[in-house]
């Protein structure tokens, strides 16, 4: 009989044999994922040292789609379009990686506003995700 375990300290062997049966199932319903990883960094050199990451983006594509997962701009570098130059990069990878179409969330009123910038449209959304704040998630056709 299977018994369950809950655990917040699973190891790594314990969460891949969940990974490598799921990637298993999906590649016999739907095909393999392709999956690969994609970053977009930010480097600055400003201090004299040769290019320290200081930001960036990451994220993956995987079954024709890019799906940005984080994104950090450093506040001395907010608005001056970073975040459309970064985005802008991603979205030129995945176009040629093959990808049809892009995919993010956000509860972050700020970010929200530039990725719809961007050209990012909502498809769905979590009121009250955190406190008062909306998670919402957006797609794009690339």
């Amino acid at each position: 009989m299977a018994e369950l375990e809950l655990t917040d300290s699973p190891s790594p062997e314990d969460l891949a044999v969940i990974s490598e049966g799921l990637t298993a199932f999906n590649e016999l319903e739907v095909g393999p994922s392709e999956r690969l990883p994609l970053a977009v960094l930010i480097r600055d050199d400003s201090d004299g040292s040769p290019g320290r990451i200081v930001g960036g983006l990451s994220g993956y594509t995987s079954w024709g789609w890019l799906f940005t997962q984080l994104i950090f701009i450093p506040e001395n570098l907010r608005s001056q379009g970073m975040a459309s130059r970064l985005l802008t990069a991603a979205e030129n990878e995945a176009r040629a990686r093959g990808c049809g179409g892009a995919w993010i969330d956000t509860f972050n009123p700020m970010a929200l506003k530039a990725y719809q910038r961007q050209g990012y449209e909502v498809f769905g959304e979590l009121p009250a995700f955190v406190g008062d704040r909306t998670r919402t998630f957006l797609k794009k056709a690339l």
